[in-house]
């Protein structure tokens, strides 16, 4: 069947080039328009156009489905459409534009973390179990009945970053499995049934951390904001990113919240309720990343973290 594929960051790309590596038929890929990039703001294709553009692939750019844009999609003569963080609501006309229907990939166990961030909101609540959904959409977010699922369990050292790719391996695997079914009209589809709960996109001020939470917290959103938004805190009244962080469950840290110190060969930052946070990496201002160690050596006298 002819495909049309929507997407946009680099987990779109990778599910894209799985579906052209196992020889399924994509013959358009819609994405959003080329956006602001870098710290010169210079207007920067899309993964998922830059890797149409590569392969030859019908390419449309639209950060709306409109008329128009349903006008293009036609010309393809596409038998349905698989979607993989295209991030763009569609309406009715556009469900209904496709005669095999739109099917999302989804990096979550539908209905838990419906949104833009399922991954990042998975590591910040610390779940230990998420997945891939394969779903038909309908006009709500994220609610269209379910295809199939592919639980996978969180690693205990995992960032978003690591998390997403591997989960969108996942997705090829699980499209692999069931569009052949989808081909034949031989697919299962299941309503979604559990306790719903809401993923919104992440920002900058939110992946501030507060070192007045626990460890365990703190932890937690330092993997859910790597690599993107990066978490960070203040030293030196500049921003320092953190990029990689343990909670030391059972250590108890004796001084001021955000207290920097060195014990047993460790980074120990000072948490809320006495807990402890092991620093790893860490990218000081107008540096390149480095151990929290060599950053540690670096400094001299009392360090406190904000």
């Amino acid at each position: 069947m002819r495909i049309l594929f929507a997407g946009t960051p680099a987990s779109a790309a990778t599910v894209l080039e799985g579906l052209l590596t196992s020889g399924h038929e994509v013959v358009a890929v819609l994405t959003r328009e080329d956006s602001p990039s870098g710290r010169k703001k210079v207007l920067t294709p899309s993964p998922v156009a830059e890797l149409a553009l590569a392969r030859g692939i019908n390419l449309i750019k639209a950060n709306k489905v409109d008329q128009h844009v349903l006008d293009e999609i036609a010309l393809n003569k596409v038998d349905l459409a698989i979607v993989v963080a295209y991030g763009v609501i569609l309406r009715e006309d556009a469900l209904r534009s496709i005669p095999g229907g739109w099917f999302n990939v989804h990096f979550s166990i539908l209905p838990r973390w419906r949104g833009a961030a399922p991954v990042q909101r998975a590591l910040q609540q610390g779940d230990i179990e998420t997945g891939v959904t394969l779903f038909r959409i309908d006009t709500g977010l994220d609610t269209g009945p379910i295809v199939s699922t592919v639980p996978t369990l969180i690693q205990p050292d995992e960032n978003a970053g690591e998390l997403l790719a591997r989960l969108s391996q996942l997705a090829i695997t699980l499209l692999n499995a069931e569009l052949p079914k989808i081909y034949a009209s031989s697919h299962d589809l299941t309503n979604q049934v559990g306790d719903t709960t809401l993923a919104p996109k992440t920002s900058r001020e939110e992946a501030k951390i507060n070192f007045s939470s626990e460890a365990l917290k703190i932890s937690n959103l330092v993997r859910a904001m790597n690599p993107e938004p990066m978490s960070w805190c203040v030293f030196n009244d500049e921003p320092m990113r953190v990029l990689r962080a343990r909670d030391l469950a059972g250590h108890v840290s004796v001084g001021e919240i955000g207290e920097v110190s060195l014990v047993s060969d460790k980074v120990i930052v000072v948490c809320g309720n006495s807990t402890s946070l092991e620093l790893l990496e860490v990218q000081p201002a107008s540096r390149n990343a480095m151990s929290a160690r060599d950053w540690l050596n670096g400094q001299t006298g009392a360090v406190t973290l904000k």
